[in-house]
């Protein structure tokens, strides 16, 4: 095993959502740990002068139309839900609090608060929400809450997303760094499988 795949994903994002159910096959075929990191893609977005793909008239229309079909074509479960997107400050910051004492834990909370948004529909900015899912995978419910809107958790986030998006140069999700290359998009988890197979090209 060498270094581990960086994944960068919002919460918010569809395709980080079917990224995150694609990367671990791959990782775990190549021998790699998948290292998760939420970030906010509204900071990099602001810095791009872009907006999310479904704010767009044609590229919207298509983008709803690929989510589906990506879904699709690889068995994953995908509703797009109603109201789309929805800050997530809630869940990234619940995700730093659990990952630094339970790094696993936090990927299966992760996982569950996709699973609310783009399976169930469930309202994933909604605090009380991520709290129940935090409870879920075995938290403490009310000191969850308490820690998501502690001063040194949000400053920490806030750092956090600063550095992914200003120095490791994250503008997208879902996006993967593994060995110094970079890959946007799900669709390039398989040619990140490929790269990892043959040693670059």
């Amino acid at each position: 095993m060498t270094g581990a795949i960086d994944f960068y994903f919002d919460f918010s994002s569809p395709y980080a959502y079917l990224g995150s159910c694609l990367i671990e096959t791959v990782a775990e075929k190549h021998g790699r740990k998948v290292n998760w990191h939420p970030f906010m893609l509204g900071v990099a977005m602001k810095g791009e002068k872009t907006f999310p793909l479904t704010q767009y008239p044609l590229k919207g229309e298509y983008s709803r139309m690929d989510f589906d079909r990506t879904a699709r074509l690889y068995g994953i479960p995908f509703n797009m839900p109603d109201e789309f997107p929805k800050l997530t400050l809630a869940a990234s910051r619940g995700f730093l609090i659990i990952a630094k004492k339970d790094p696993e834990q936090a990927i299966t909370f992760a996982k569950k608060v996709f699973t609310a948004y783009f399976v169930d529909g469930k309202d994933i900015s909604d605090k009380d929400l991520v709290a129940d899912i935090a409870a879920g995978v075995g938290l403490d419910r009310d000191q969850f809450l308490k820690d998501i809107e502690g001063a040194d958790v949000k400053e920490a986030f806030t750092q956090s997303v600063e550095d992914i998006v200003h120095n490791r140069k994250v503008f997208g999700a879902p996006f993967f760094i593994v060995d110094g290359e970079a890959f946007w998009g799900a669709d390039r988890v398989s040619q990140l499988d490929r790269w990892l197979e043959v040693g670059g090209w």
